[in-house]
């Protein structure tokens, strides 16, 4: 029998704010010092009062708006209890009923060029748990984490593949990266997974007995596991066995899933309506301002550079996949005035050195600005490709104006013809030999002539206006 998965997501991404979701602590833990950043608020002490960050709301508001979500007038928070050793409280501040957003939608492109929407049930805000580390002496207990501020993002299970929950994650981080309202760097846990998996006999339209496998902190980990839950499931009902709702763990080493308890429902978390928090009011004029700071997304950015700018598919795509690449492109850009050469430099030279420097665009040395200035020298023609990168390693080491270190080391296209012309006889002159050889067919002999040509000028002469002489000079 063949069978066809059922997939949904639920998408943890940590809210970029300066402080926590309720508290006053330092939102940037990663690397720092266990139990730096705590407070009896995150902490969970009695009697102490938490107070919601107004700009996690807004952040996340602005998340939910970018994936085309509905924001209902009143929404609030609520108590979703549960005991664990990192959780001191014994709840996690959450929302049920009225979550802050609902029902949106994203577009996914496949590798055959397809696209798909998948359905958003949801957005909402909470508060993160600490973390457990394990040691061979025993469990220790990191609350830095506790009480940092969470948007949960739920998919519809429409999810059919793979390749889709692959696409649908990835695309999630572009827009959220995008939109400034997470940073979204798994290697910090600032991004992680739940998915729920569920098998049926293709055709069938009741879906199956789905499992959970929580906490996946990797793009690699998402398809494994999911890879992992589909074949296991198959193989457990063609094996006469049933699927039973549970949540599972996945092990990164074994790459397998375990059973890890049976799954809780809405019930054993005995949800009711936070009483320390006020209900969160969003008006329409909060949601037209918020409206007014959403960028122009990279679905768009990608339409825009390849009808508009004439880029190819392939830099198109890439440029626009990450948001601080393509801002560093538009400011450039805007100084050049060249779409194609710009981006050429960008993506081939200037990635070249960062990527030997282990640094990311936004910690280039080299300004966009100063790009732009380079770029715009060979466009107008005021220094050639050649010296262009013969100069790049140093503009980009000191992020020097390129127009003054041309102007500085006499660095500018030769634009003395009489003197040019000169040169390109005596180079003929010294070269008997390659000046038979092109008079006697050998079409390609002229280029080491214009070779040399360009060494005696170092490199300041245009080859093309140096091939033009040289074969005036050789009829």
């Amino acid at each position: 029998m063949e069978y066809e998965p059922v997939i949904g997501l639920e998408v943890h991404c940590r809210i970029n704010t300066k402080t926590k979701m309720f508290c006053r602590c330092s939102n940037d833990i990663f690397n720092e010092k266990p139990n730096s950043h705590i407070c009896p608020i995150c902490t969970g002490f009695p009697g102490v009062l938490p107070l919601i960050n107004e700009d996690a709301v807004k952040k996340g508001v602005k998340m939910a708006l970018a994936l085309g979500c509905s924001i209902p007038d009143f929404s609030k928070m609520d108590r979703k209890s549960y005991f664990y050793p990192d959780l001191p409280k014994g709840y996690q501040i959450s929302q049920y009923d009225l979550p802050i957003s609902e029902k949106g939608k994203i577009t996914i492109t496949l590798s055959d060029g397809s696209t798909k929407d998948i359905g958003i049930t949801r957005l909402h805000l909470e508060d993160d748990a600490g973390k457990l580390i394990h040691t061979e002496g025993g469990t220790l207990v990191d609350f830095n984490r506790s009480g940092t501020p969470l948007m949960e993002i739920v998919s519809e299970p429409d999810i059919r593949s793979i390749e889709e929950a692959s696409a649908y994650a990835r695309q999630l981080q572009k827009i959220v990266r995008y939109v400034d309202s997470s940073d979204a760097n798994m290697e910090r846990g600032q991004m992680r997974f739940d998915i729920n998996v569920s098998i049926r006999p293709k055709g069938q339209k009741e879906f199956g007995t789905r499992s959970e496998v929580k906490n996946l902190n990797s793009f690699r980990s998402l398809e494994k596991a999911i890879d992992y839950e589909i074949k296991r499931q198959i193989e457990l009902v063609e094996g006469g066995g049933k699927v039973v709702l549970e949540t599972r763990g996945w092990d990164d080493e074994k790459e397998i899933t375990t059973s890890q308890r049976s799954k809780e429902e809405a019930a054993d978390y005995r949800y009711f309506p936070e009483p320390d928090i006020p209900p969160i009011v969003i008006t329409k004029e909060m949601i037209e301002e918020i409206k007014k700071e959403i960028p122009e997304l990279a679905d768009k950015k990608v339409d825009r550079y390849k009808s508009e700018l004439g880029l190819s598919p392939q830099d198109a795509n890439q440029l626009a996949g990450n948001s601080a690449l393509a801002g560093y492109f538009e400011k450039a850009f805007e100084i050049s005035g060249d779409a194609k050469k710009t981006s050429n430099w960008l993506l081939s030279e200037l990635l070249g050195l960062l990527k030997s420097d282990g640094l990311t665009i936004a910690e280039s040395k080299l300004s966009a600005k100063n790009l732009g200035k380079l770029v715009k020298l060979i466009v107008d023609g005021t220094i050639t490709g050649k010296i262009a990168k013969d100069i790049f390693g140093e503009v980009y080491a000191g992020d020097l104006d390129p127009e003054k270190l041309v102007e500085e080391k006499g660095l500018k296209v030769m634009e003395d013809a009489g003197e040019l012309e000169k040169i390109c006889q005596e180079v003929m002159d010294r070269n008997p030999n390659i000046v038979a050889d092109f008079k006697g067919g050998k079409e390609k002999a002229i280029g080491g002539l214009v070779g040399q040509v360009m060494g005696a000028t170092k490199g300041t002469a245009n080859p093309k206006a140096v091939n033009d002489i040289l074969r005036k000079l050789l009829v």
